[in-house]
This record gives structure tokens, sequence and C-alpha cells, in this order.
């Protein structure tokens, strides 16, 4: 049995080693698969101007990464905000090379929205402020804890809060454009119901906004899924591709 290339796509203020503790348990549980996490440009030595960062900038990083490595045919995982660049991810490589793509509480404004324009709660609020005065910033601790942390065991958080990163604001204030992505490319959500950063409420709004998916795993987990439970995730992961093998 062939399985296809696993690629895992970080959201806003994370780096690919948010995805280590999940890497980890896909390497033990499938270590014949094989897994890219990616860095998006701008954190980690990854060149990158985050003050001029666009969606098509981070498209073109993921699919450079992809050649790189010689990937074959791929399942791509896009986290949080990782929603607004995969689909160009999954267009620029089609649906020949694409097998499956999963959103785990991602991210996915209405055609020609943007995130900011979606986006509630405090880390809306602090979206939106940011985007009138600055480029770039860091979310802080405190708020990122309550986001993304809860139910969170202490090494968890521990792991989670040291490792933010400055992200760019005008990603999050750039308007979508999916109008290239293939249809025929199977949609899978991984919907976190103890979300702080993405209620199950916006999380279904998303779903609507995508044209709806094939396959839905609810996990009871924060936003940091791939954090706090790893076991899980790799396990669904590992599944989604066994079906696309």
């Amino acid at each position: 049995m062939s399985l296809p290339d696993l690629v895992l796509v970080h959201g806003g203020a994370h780096a690919a080693d948010c995805w280590d503790p999940t890497v980890a348990e896909l390497r033990t549980q499938a270590p014949h698969l094989r897994v890219l996490s990616v860095d998006l440009p701008g954190r980690r030595g990854k060149r990158g101007d985050l003050g001029e960062a666009t969606i098509a900038d981070w498209v073109d990083s993921v699919v450079a990464d992809i050649d790189r490595h010689r990937l074959g045919d791929i399942v791509i995982v896009g986290h949080s905000m990782a929603g607004v660049t995969i689909p160009g991810v999954v267009a620029k490589l089609g649906s020949s090379r694409v097998r499956e793509m999963i959103f785990a509480c991602a991210f996915v404004p209405p055609q020609g929205t943007a995130i900011v324009d979606t986006l509630g709660g405090p880390l809306g609020w602090f979206a939106r402020r940011k985007a009138k005065t600055t480029r770039t910033t860091a979310l802080p601790k405190s708020m990122a804890r309550y986001a993304f942390c809860n139910g969170m065991t202490p090494e968890q958080r521990e792991f989670t809060l040291s490792r933010l990163y400055t992200e760019a604001i005008a990603i999050v204030a750039e308007r979508v454009d999916r109008s290239s992505l293939p249809p025929e490319v199977p949609r899978t959500w991984i919907m976190t119901t103890r979300d702080r950063a993405l209620s199950t409420r916006s999380q279904r709004n998303s779903i609507s906004a995508l044209g709806g998916v094939q396959t839905l795993i609810e996990v009871d987990a924060c936003h940091d899924v791939m954090i706090s439970h790893p076991q899980l995730l790799a396990e669904k992961l590992i599944e989604r591709c066994q079906a696309r093998s």
C-alpha cells in the first residue's frame, strides 16, 4: 500500500515546530509515512519580510518546499490561519497531485473577504486594532495562553508559549480568492470543540464558506490540537492518508 506524503502547514504566531509532538507520533505510528512540516517565510531563519507578506508569497513558499523535498502525491493539512494558504497550494499543485486537503480548526473567510472581517473574540479585537497601526506583531503570551492552551498540561502550555513567533498583520487583512481551487479535491475538517480561538460556530461558518467538506472529525480539544492531542491527531491523519492510498 503506497501512502501519499503528508504536508503540515502551521497557523498564525506559530512555526513548523508546533507540529513536533504530532510528527513524533506519526513517526512512531507510521514510520513509512513521509512527513514534511513547513516554516512559512519570516520565522526560524526562513527568508521573508513579514512586513510585506502576502498570501501568494506563503503559497509559493509551501509549493517550493514540497518541490525541494521531492514529494509525490500529497495530503496537505492547514492549521488555523493556514486556512487561507492551503487552498492556493492545492490550486497550484492541482487535483492530480493533491489527494486530500485537511483543515484543522482553520480560518476560512467567505470568498472576497479577509480573516479580520470574520474573526471574533479577543483575537479579533487584537487583530483589528493592530491592523490599523503596524505591519507585524507578536501575540501577548497571556492572550496566546487563553486562545491556544485551555485544557493543556503545564508541560504542553510551556511548549506552546515558548514557540510563539512574530506574525504578519497584512495576511489577516488580505482578501482571499479561492476561485482557482479545484472542487474535486476531497476536503476534511478537524473540528476542535473546546476551541477558544475559533468556536465551533465559527468553524461551521468556515466550512460553509469553503462550500462544505466530505469528512468532519470532531476532537474534544483546544485550538492547538497538534500539541494537546498529538497521539489522537496522528491517528486521524494516518487514517486520512490510508483512505487516499
